[in-house]
């Protein structure tokens, strides 16, 4: 079974679906979404509706990010909504016909609320460990605050205690490459802003990239990345 961790989405179905098939993951494989899933991007409903089905097929994680903090923070609070869609949001309210709409949040399927409402904040396996952005090196994971693990940078990451590989997302590496320290690797390359969404085998190295143009690529940590090549319309 291969466990690959998937980077920053922000509403990049297009990017996506191309990933998914490029690196061919089936229902054996354990994926784990870094979360922020949605904003920025042109097609939040979608992106969300394509993991629920993920979710289905089992072994799958879905960390929460700090855009899914937003939304639900929104859900509950009518100022923070305004400055949701001002800042970050409006093109996720869009994608659902919600744009500040009165009620908008009842326009949102309730399972997709459910979906967002079920991400979780960390996920840890035998040899890593993944968070949506950093963690305190010295805390236990149940320990973390929700301000490191959802909004913190990556500059402030430092090898964990437990000795476990951390891979994260949140701070964009805007080389479009994956940054790895070896005790932890960043994997958003970008997407929100028109780079990579990238899929990483965190045990063998091998990753696999797409953006929303669908052009894909693909390499080996610590090795550069193959000639980025057009993908097939998903």
């Amino acid at each position: 079974m291969r466990t690959l961790a998937i980077g920053d989405i922000h509403g990049n179905f297009t990017a996506l679906t191309t990933l998914l098939r490029v690196a061919q993951t089936n229902a054996d494989d354990r994926l784990v979404f870094l979360g922020d899933y949605i904003d920025v991007g042109p097609d939040s409903q979608k992106v969300i509706e394509c993991l629920i089905q993920q979710q289905r097929l089992g072994s799958r994680i879905f960390l929460r990010g700090n855009h899914e903090v937003m939304i639900l923070d929104a859900r509950e609070s009518f100022l923070k909504a305004d400055e949701w869609q001002t800042d970050v949001g409006l093109e996720t309210a869009l994608s659902y016909g919600a744009a500040y709409r009165q009620g908008w949040a009842s326009v949102i399927p309730e399972a997709h609320w459910a979906f967002i409402q079920s991400t979780v904040p960390y996920f840890e396996t035998a040899t890593h460990i993944f968070v949506h952005a950093c963690l305190d090196p010295d805390l236990d994971l149940c320990d973390q605050t929700d301000w490191l693990l959802c909004w913190e940078t990556f500059d402030k990451m430092r090898r964990h205690k437990s000795g476990k590989k951390v891979i994260c997302g949140h701070t964009e590496q805007r080389s479009g490459n994956i940054t790895d320290l070896g005790f932890a690797a960043c994997i958003d390359t970008g997407a929100a802003t028109g780079g990579w969404l990238t899929g990483l085998d965190v045990d063998s190295g091998m990753f696999w990239q797409a953006n929303e143009s669908g052009q894909t690529r693909e390499g080996r940590l610590s090795v550069p990345p193959s000639t980025s090549t057009a993908a097939q319309t998903p």
